[in-house]
């Protein structure tokens, strides 16, 4: 299971800053070696003060690991070697210092997989039965993505697009029950982000009589400060009282739903059923991506024992170590990953 992470304790937040800042995979800057360490110290106690107002820390290892656990009691149910022997293997190739003898496969993405569909519909139409019923239909749905630099945007990035599917998808499941948009959120910095921006629009709608709205947290997995904080604190009580909302509420993440992590499971199985995977959109890489992002991404295939054009997928579930996420940002290199239980 991958995540973005986040610090767990307010005294992590500085260092998770400065982490965050000098990774020149999530962001470029001038001079980033001197000026990421200022920007930290400059940013701590504001997201400092953030995190305390959500409960001094970020709660998303917490949910990463029960949907992991999730999945991973499913996939037991169906093969009781699922997690030991992976953990097992791993370890054994570890600390020989070799390479790994077994297949890999990747499960990168899956935005349009119908038991995710069915976790958003489901989560949306529980805080639309909440609305006065003399509103209901009038509400917008705001699906709010974490936003990207059009730098990256522009390279060719398929997130953009693969998050406009879940959304179609979802609508489609609701029967389009409502007027909804998909808007961005979570922009850091002067340059161009890919809008519009969940605040603007917010303003944007209540300045056209359009006041009830429901915040959807499109492309997170789990609740974390751009949740808890951003959503449910700057947007749906800060911004919405400064606007003259009527009623905004914002539908739940989808963290220990059982049915996520039956998606993921079901994910894995159809994986590992199948004999081969077309990794054709890994291979590409998009074409302003810089060279040597291209070349790590063949390298990490390469090391996993995978063809640039495909991927093998075992007959059995101990020959495949998946990840799990809806969406990819393939702007970064891909992370090099271990096996975990």
């Amino acid at each position: 299971m991958l995540n973005m992470g986040g610090p767990e304790r307010l005294d992590d937040v500085h260092d998770f800053l400065l982490r965050l800042f000098l990774d020149r995979d999530l962001m470029t800057l001038p001079a980033q070696n001197q000026l990421a360490p200022l920007i930290a110290k400059r940013r701590t106690p504001k997201i400092q003060e953030q995190y305390s107002r959500i409960g001094g820390g970020s709660p998303i290892k917490k949910w990463t690991a029960v949907q992991g656990e999730g999945m991973v009691k499913l996939l037991d149910s169906m093969s009781p070697h699922t997690g030991s022997s992976l953990n097992a293997i791993y370890r054994y190739y570890n600390e020989k210092g070799e390479k790994p003898k077994m297949k890999w496969s990747i499960i990168d993405r899956w935005p349009t997989h119908p038991l995710l569909i069915q976790c958003f519909a489901d989560h949306i139409q529980k805080e639309l039965n909440l609305f006065p019923p003399d509103k209901r239909k009038e509400v917008v749905i705001l699906f709010s993505a974490h936003s990207l630099p059009m730098s990256v945007v522009n390279r060719g990035d398929p997130y953009p697009q693969e998050v406009g599917a879940t959304v179609q998808r979802v609508m489609e499941k609701l029967n389009y029950s409502n007027p909804y948009r998909l808007v961005w959120q979570s922009k850091v910095g002067p340059m161009p982000w890919l809008g519009p921006q969940t605040d603007e629009t917010i303003k944007g709608l209540c300045q056209r009589g359009k006041k009830n709205m429901l915040l959807v947290p499109i492309a997170f997995t789990s609740d974390h400060i751009e949740t808890l904080y951003e959503l449910d604190i700057e947007y749906a009580q800060v911004l919405a009282r400064e606007c003259g909302v009527e009623n905004i509420r914002r539908a739940e993440s989808l963290n220990g739903n059982p049915l996520f992590s039956k998606g993921e499971t079901d994910s894995s199985s159809a994986t590992t059923s199948c004999s081969s995977l077309s990794l054709s959109e890994r291979s590409l890489p998009r074409p302003f991506m810089p060279v040597p992002v291209a070349g790590s991404q063949k390298l990490l295939l390469s090391l996993l024992s995978l063809p640039l054009g495909s991927a093998w997928a075992g007959g059995r579930s101990t020959d495949v170590q998946s990840v799990h996420w809806p969406y990819i940002s393939l702007d970064k290199e891909p992370p090099l990953f271990h096996l975990s239980a």
